[in-house]
Protein backbone atom coordinates (compact mmCIF):
# COMPACT_ATOMS: atom_id res chain seq x y z
CA UNK A 1 0.00 0.00 0.00
CA UNK A 2 1.26 3.34 -1.10
CA UNK A 3 1.04 6.06 1.78
CA UNK A 4 1.33 9.94 1.50
CA UNK A 5 2.24 11.41 4.80
CA UNK A 6 2.23 15.43 6.05
CA UNK A 7 4.91 15.54 8.71
CA UNK A 8 6.73 18.69 10.72
CA UNK A 9 9.69 19.05 12.01
CA UNK A 10 12.36 21.69 13.67
CA UNK A 11 15.23 21.85 11.43
CA UNK A 12 17.64 22.94 13.96
CA UNK A 13 17.74 18.99 15.17
CA UNK A 14 19.04 18.03 11.69
CA UNK A 15 21.28 17.98 9.00
CA UNK A 16 18.76 18.78 6.27
CA UNK A 17 15.61 16.34 4.97
CA UNK A 18 17.51 13.97 2.64
CA UNK A 19 19.58 10.95 4.35
CA UNK A 20 23.33 11.34 4.71
CA UNK A 21 25.48 8.08 6.18
CA UNK A 22 27.22 9.38 9.06
CA UNK A 23 24.60 12.54 10.19
CA UNK A 24 20.96 12.72 11.56
CA UNK A 25 18.64 13.63 8.77
CA UNK A 26 14.87 14.04 8.79
CA UNK A 27 14.37 11.03 5.63
CA UNK A 28 17.08 8.96 8.09
CA UNK A 29 14.41 9.51 10.86
CA UNK A 30 11.25 8.33 8.82
CA UNK A 31 12.99 5.45 7.28
CA UNK A 32 14.08 3.82 10.59
CA UNK A 33 10.74 4.24 12.09
CA UNK A 34 9.16 3.06 9.22
CA UNK A 35 11.09 0.03 9.01
CA UNK A 36 10.45 -1.04 12.50
CA UNK A 37 6.78 -0.09 12.36
CA UNK A 38 6.71 -2.36 8.81
CA UNK A 39 9.38 -4.82 9.75
CA UNK A 40 11.01 -4.81 6.46
CA UNK A 41 12.99 -2.08 4.74
CA UNK A 42 10.82 0.95 3.84
CA UNK A 43 12.31 3.88 1.71
CA UNK A 44 10.72 7.23 1.85
CA UNK A 45 10.33 9.94 -1.01
CA UNK A 46 9.68 13.47 0.10
CA UNK A 47 8.25 15.71 -1.88
CA UNK A 48 11.24 18.22 -1.81
CA UNK A 49 14.57 18.72 -0.11
CA UNK A 50 14.84 21.09 2.96
CA UNK A 51 18.92 22.12 4.10
CA UNK A 52 20.47 22.10 7.23
CA UNK A 53 18.39 24.35 9.93
CA UNK A 54 15.13 24.71 7.48
CA UNK A 55 11.80 24.02 9.02
CA UNK A 56 8.63 22.43 8.08
CA UNK A 57 4.94 23.11 8.81
CA UNK A 58 3.81 20.82 5.94
CA UNK A 59 6.64 18.52 4.29
CA UNK A 60 4.55 15.36 2.46
CA UNK A 61 6.25 11.96 1.79
CA UNK A 62 5.48 8.89 0.08
CA UNK A 63 6.50 5.45 0.91
CA UNK A 64 5.23 2.15 0.29
CA UNK A 65 4.30 -0.87 3.09
CA UNK A 66 3.17 -4.46 3.12
CA UNK A 67 1.62 -4.25 6.75
CA UNK A 68 -2.32 -4.08 6.85
CA UNK A 69 -2.76 -0.76 8.43
CA UNK A 70 -5.41 2.05 8.03
CA UNK A 71 -3.96 6.02 7.97
CA UNK A 72 -5.26 6.97 11.46
CA UNK A 73 -3.37 3.74 13.08
CA UNK A 74 0.03 4.67 10.90
CA UNK A 75 0.02 8.33 12.36
CA UNK A 76 -0.13 7.01 16.12
CA UNK A 77 2.20 4.04 15.39
CA UNK A 78 4.88 6.51 13.85
CA UNK A 79 4.54 9.10 16.30
CA UNK A 80 5.23 6.93 19.00
CA UNK A 81 8.70 6.02 17.38
CA UNK A 82 9.63 8.88 15.52
CA UNK A 83 11.96 11.50 16.99
CA UNK A 84 10.73 13.49 18.93
CA UNK A 85 12.00 16.81 16.54
CA UNK A 86 9.25 15.30 14.06
CA UNK A 87 5.35 14.86 14.14
CA UNK A 88 3.33 13.49 11.84
CA UNK A 89 0.15 15.89 11.17
CA UNK A 90 -2.05 13.22 9.37
CA UNK A 91 -1.77 9.87 6.68
CA UNK A 92 -4.03 8.55 3.64
CA UNK A 93 -3.96 5.97 0.97
CA UNK A 94 -3.00 6.97 -2.65
CA UNK A 95 -2.72 5.06 -5.60
CA UNK A 96 0.72 2.91 -6.41
CA UNK A 97 1.45 5.75 -8.97
CA UNK A 98 1.45 8.27 -6.52
CA UNK A 99 4.33 10.54 -5.97
CA UNK A 100 4.66 13.12 -3.89
CA UNK A 101 6.90 14.80 -6.11
CA UNK A 102 6.33 14.65 -9.26
CA UNK A 103 2.54 15.80 -8.77
CA UNK A 104 3.23 19.03 -6.91
CA UNK A 105 1.32 21.99 -8.33
CA UNK A 106 2.08 24.44 -5.69
CA UNK A 107 4.89 25.59 -2.29
CA UNK A 108 4.50 27.62 -0.02
CA UNK A 109 7.80 29.09 1.91
CA UNK A 110 8.16 31.67 4.88
CA UNK A 111 11.13 33.75 6.08
CA UNK A 112 11.31 35.49 9.35
CA UNK A 113 13.56 38.05 9.99
CA UNK A 114 14.00 39.61 13.25
CA UNK A 115 14.61 43.66 12.88
CA UNK A 116 14.27 44.23 16.68
CA UNK A 117 16.89 43.24 19.65
CA UNK A 118 18.96 40.39 19.27
CA UNK A 119 17.04 37.58 20.61
CA UNK A 120 19.38 34.18 21.95
CA UNK A 121 16.06 32.41 22.34
CA UNK A 122 14.49 32.83 18.99
CA UNK A 123 17.90 32.30 17.12
CA UNK A 124 17.14 28.94 15.57
CA UNK A 125 14.07 30.16 14.52
CA UNK A 126 14.33 33.08 12.88
CA UNK A 127 17.15 35.49 10.93
CA UNK A 128 18.34 38.00 14.00
CA UNK A 129 19.52 40.74 11.63
CA UNK A 130 18.72 43.13 14.44
CA UNK A 131 18.56 46.66 12.59
CA UNK A 132 15.79 48.02 10.21
CA UNK A 133 15.05 47.69 6.42
CA UNK A 134 13.28 49.74 4.08
CA UNK A 135 10.12 47.43 3.51
CA UNK A 136 8.59 49.47 1.24
CA UNK A 137 11.63 49.32 -1.10
CA UNK A 138 11.50 45.44 -0.47
CA UNK A 139 7.73 45.19 -1.80
CA UNK A 140 8.27 47.48 -4.75
CA UNK A 141 11.51 44.80 -5.80
CA UNK A 142 9.34 41.70 -4.82
CA UNK A 143 6.52 42.88 -7.35
CA UNK A 144 9.72 42.37 -10.53
CA UNK A 145 10.21 38.25 -8.95
CA UNK A 146 6.39 37.19 -9.95
CA UNK A 147 5.08 35.35 -12.80
CA UNK A 148 7.02 32.70 -15.02
CA UNK A 149 11.38 33.13 -15.23
CA UNK A 150 14.64 31.73 -15.13
CA UNK A 151 15.60 32.00 -12.31
CA UNK A 152 18.96 30.70 -12.73
CA UNK A 153 20.48 34.07 -10.67
CA UNK A 154 18.66 33.26 -7.87
CA UNK A 155 19.57 29.36 -7.61
CA UNK A 156 22.69 27.15 -6.48
CA UNK A 157 24.26 24.49 -8.21
CA UNK A 158 23.37 23.56 -11.99
CA UNK A 159 20.43 22.57 -13.44
CA UNK A 160 18.82 21.16 -16.67
CA UNK A 161 16.56 24.60 -16.85
CA UNK A 162 16.13 27.18 -14.15
CA UNK A 163 12.55 27.72 -15.12
CA UNK A 164 9.54 28.18 -12.65
CA UNK A 165 6.66 30.87 -11.46
CA UNK A 166 6.21 32.77 -8.76
CA UNK A 167 2.27 33.39 -7.90
CA UNK A 168 3.10 36.21 -5.03
CA UNK A 169 5.10 37.27 -2.30
CA UNK A 170 3.70 38.90 0.36
CA UNK A 171 5.46 40.93 3.50
CA UNK A 172 4.08 41.35 6.97
CA UNK A 173 5.77 42.98 9.96
CA UNK A 174 4.42 42.16 13.78
CA UNK A 175 6.53 43.01 16.64
CA UNK A 176 9.72 43.65 14.94
CA UNK A 177 9.73 40.15 12.92
CA UNK A 178 9.22 40.65 9.26
CA UNK A 179 7.75 37.28 7.67
CA UNK A 180 7.84 37.17 3.60
CA UNK A 181 5.68 34.62 2.10
CA UNK A 182 6.29 33.28 -0.93
CA UNK A 183 3.83 31.72 -3.06
CA UNK A 184 5.11 29.47 -6.36
CA UNK A 185 4.90 26.40 -8.62
CA UNK A 186 8.83 25.16 -7.30
CA UNK A 187 11.49 26.22 -5.42
CA UNK A 188 15.08 25.34 -6.62
CA UNK A 189 18.34 25.29 -4.21
CA UNK A 190 18.68 28.09 -1.91
CA UNK A 191 16.30 29.93 -4.45
CA UNK A 192 14.23 31.19 -1.49
CA UNK A 193 17.19 31.83 0.49
CA UNK A 194 18.63 33.29 -2.76
CA UNK A 195 15.76 36.06 -2.99
CA UNK A 196 15.68 37.28 0.51
CA UNK A 197 19.35 38.15 0.49
CA UNK A 198 18.28 40.16 -2.69
CA UNK A 199 15.43 41.82 -1.04
CA UNK A 200 17.06 42.25 2.08
CA UNK A 201 19.87 44.40 -0.23
CA UNK A 202 17.14 46.33 -1.47
CA UNK A 203 15.70 46.76 1.70
CA UNK A 204 19.59 48.18 3.50
CA UNK A 205 19.23 50.25 0.20
CA UNK A 206 22.61 49.13 -0.90
CA UNK A 207 20.76 48.46 -4.49
CA UNK A 208 17.44 49.68 -6.50
CA UNK A 209 13.99 47.98 -6.26
CA UNK A 210 14.86 47.40 -10.37
CA UNK A 211 18.29 45.35 -9.33
CA UNK A 212 16.26 42.56 -8.92
CA UNK A 213 14.85 42.64 -12.44
CA UNK A 214 18.33 43.30 -13.30
CA UNK A 215 19.91 40.14 -12.25
CA UNK A 216 16.26 38.32 -13.44
CA UNK A 217 16.92 39.60 -16.70
CA UNK A 218 20.83 38.71 -16.58
CA UNK A 219 20.30 35.14 -15.20
CA UNK A 220 23.29 36.36 -12.43
CA UNK A 221 23.99 37.44 -9.08
CA UNK A 222 25.56 40.69 -10.39
CA UNK A 223 25.21 42.97 -7.33
CA UNK A 224 26.70 40.11 -5.19
CA UNK A 225 23.91 39.67 -2.64
CA UNK A 226 24.51 36.74 -0.07
CA UNK A 227 22.06 34.43 0.84
CA UNK A 228 19.50 34.66 4.16
CA UNK A 229 20.53 31.61 6.54
CA UNK A 230 18.94 28.82 6.81
CA UNK A 231 17.21 28.64 10.48
CA UNK A 232 14.64 32.06 9.15
CA UNK A 233 13.39 29.42 6.39
CA UNK A 234 9.86 27.25 6.98
CA UNK A 235 8.04 25.16 4.24
CA UNK A 236 4.79 25.74 5.18
CA UNK A 237 2.60 24.08 2.92
CA UNK A 238 2.35 22.07 -0.33
CA UNK A 239 -0.69 21.74 -2.76
CA UNK A 240 -1.82 18.80 -5.31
Amino acid sequence: MRFLACIRYDGSEFYGFQKLKDHKTVQKELEKALTKINKKEVLVKGAGRTDRGVHAYKQMIHFDLDIDISPKSLKKAMNSVLDSSIYVNYCELKPNHFHSRFEVKQKVYEYKINLGTYDPIINDYCYNYNRPLNINKMKKASKYLLGYHSYEAYVCGKRDHYNTAIFAIKMKLQKDILTITFTGQNFYQYMVRNLVGALIMVGEEKIKPIAVKEMLDKEKNIYNYSNAPAQGLYLMDIKY
